[in-house]
């Protein structure tokens, strides 16, 4: 059996995915599986990054852990445009409006532009303030400014990039962005200890014995690397081209949902739209990245050891998470194209089937990191005591994991409704009502112990608000295809 049959049968192509009949578990599967590999490709990003600026020096590993957190907030402002454009085109491919789903995409593509480069400057030019607010150290506060001043810049691809991806998950095809974020990927690892280490003692040609070469090229160039600048520069360019070849593919029209130019004039009647269902849902994102935010509020008064070994653990979270979050972008997906299609109860059976999965599912990762914890940590450091710590971190979470997959699960079934604002009230009531005060009043009697168990007692409480508020039914009247704001075929401006 050739490699291609292979690959077809593990992923299949928007036409061979029945979304809005038939079994549940396989379409969901189908559409999530690719989705994890592509979230795993975007977390092979973070982890390059930890990876090579822990192999350069602790207040590197450090200055990440603050510049990190940043990056997710100027995304979080921004991600509600991509949700809401990811949304509206899951829900008139679903009713079969071909022409509606081709101009949601259009107009989110051009208002995700506009968006992410007034965010970018305003991170640009607010960076220093940012970080004082977050307690970054003396030491630690320039590398995270350099990281941050060059990523603020490429905003516009990493974002651009990542509606790219919510668009064409939205009419289905969650395939052929999971391939062109592996190339986007190889290329960011190939570059990444080249712009941090320059050619001399990089530690690449020690691993390859190639001492001989390394000295060559030192001679030739004399670059002696960017630091922690030099990941920045590597992740921004290889958005860069991810963003230009994701484009062609929409522009094409051959995979996919279609982007026209006719249609991305900015209509501000229909950015309405964007901003009513996106602006709850860039609540939730921010509310997210906040947290992690608030978190280093805490940390920040802990030693470097304790920071760094926040922001490996954080990372690490982020990869065992990636099934939740797949999924969480799969049932979005089926319910909205479900409730366009008008199976409500096809919808909701989805998200319970999501839920239990991922139940099962992380609480079997959990089981896993709970005996393995130090082995994981001491990938990304050499530090003993950084390593002591960020398995602590670990041990303490591994349990509750469970319970984020079912919170992420109903999360995305409230997305796909349009009912963002549901989903928002989750993440605000987990992740700010009960985690950070927890953390603060914790770090403060126990030290660092206090926050790890924060985490724990937040993921069990956020899982069960999830499902009790999905068992509510208030979602169920979420049908986005009619009405004014989305209009009919004729009322499309540019449309021929």
């Amino acid at each position: 059996m050739s490699i291609q049959t292979h690959l077809r049968g593990l992923f299949k192509s928007p036409e061979e995915l029945d979304l809005i009949s038939g079994s549940i578990a396989k379409p969901l599967l189908y559409l999530s599986f690719p989705i994890v590999i592509t979230n795993l490709f975007q977390t092979a990003y973070n982890l390059a990054d930890t990876f090579w600026l822990g192999q350069y020096s602790t207040t590197a590993l450090a200055a990440i852990s603050f510049a990190f957190p940043m990056v997710f907030l100027l995304i979080a402002l921004a991600l509600g445009l991509s949700v809401a454009g990811s949304v509206l085109v899951a829900q008139h491919v679903g009713a079969g409006q071909e022409q509606q789903a081709e101009y949601a995409a259009s107009q989110t593509m051009i208002f995700s532009v506009v968006v992410s480069l007034l965010l970018g400057g305003a991170g640009y030019l607010l960076i220093d303030e940012f970080l004082a607010l977050l307690g970054a150290s003396e030491s630690v506060a320039p590398l995270a400014t350099a990281y941050m001043q060059v990523f603020s810049l490429g905003l516009v691809a990493v974002f651009g990039f990542a509606v790219f991806i919510a668009l064409m998950r939205g009419y289905g095809d969650t395939v052929t962005p999971m391939f062109v974020m592996f190339g986007s990927v190889v290329l960011n690892i190939i570059l990444d200890p080249f712009l941090i280490f320059g050619f001399e003692q990089n530690p690449v040609f020690g691993y390859l014995s190639l001492q001989g070469l390394e000295t060559h090229l030192f001679a030739l160039t004399g670059y002696t690397g960017s630091g922690i600048k030099g990941a920045a520069i590597a992740t921004v360019f290889s958005r860069v081209l991810a963003l230009g070849v994701g484009l062609v593919i929409m522009f094409q029209g051959t995979r996919g949902v279609q982007i026209h130019l006719n249609q991305m004039v900015p209509d501000f009647a229909y950015a309405r739209r964007l901003v009513d269902i996106g602006l709850p849902a860039s609540v939730e994102g921010t509310s997210r990245a906040l947290s992690v935010n608030l978190m280093l509020v805490v940390i920040a008064a802990f030693p470097e050891t304790v920071v760094a070994a926040y922001g490996i653990g954080t990372r690490v979270f982020s990869v065992i998470f990636l099934p939740a979050i797949a999924f969480s972008q799969g049932i979005e997906t089926m319910t909205g194209q479900n409730i366009g299609a008008g199976k409500i109860d096809r919808a909701e059976q989805a998200n319970h089937y999501g839920a239990k999965v991922m139940l099962v599912t992380l609480t079997a990762f959990g089981l896993l990191v709970l005996f393995a914890a130090e082995p994981i940590v001491a990938v990304f450091t050499t530090n003993l005591t950084v390593v002591d710590i960020g398995a602590t971190f670990m041990r303490y979470t591994a349990l509750t994991f469970g319970f984020i997959g079912v919170m992420r699960a109903y999360s995305g079934g409230f997305r796909g409704a349009g009912k963002t604002l549901l989903a928002a009230a989750v993440a605000i009531l987990t992740l700010g009502v009960i985690r950070f005060p927890l953390a603060w009043i914790g770090a403060d009697v126990v030290g660092s112990s206090g926050i790890w168990l924060a985490f724990a007692v937040s993921n069990v409480i956020g899982g069960v608000i999830a499902y009790l508020w999905f068992r509510r039914g208030t979602w169920r009247n979420a049908d986005l295809t009619k009405g004014h704001a989305v209009g009919n075929q004729s009322e499309i401006p540019g449309d021929d």
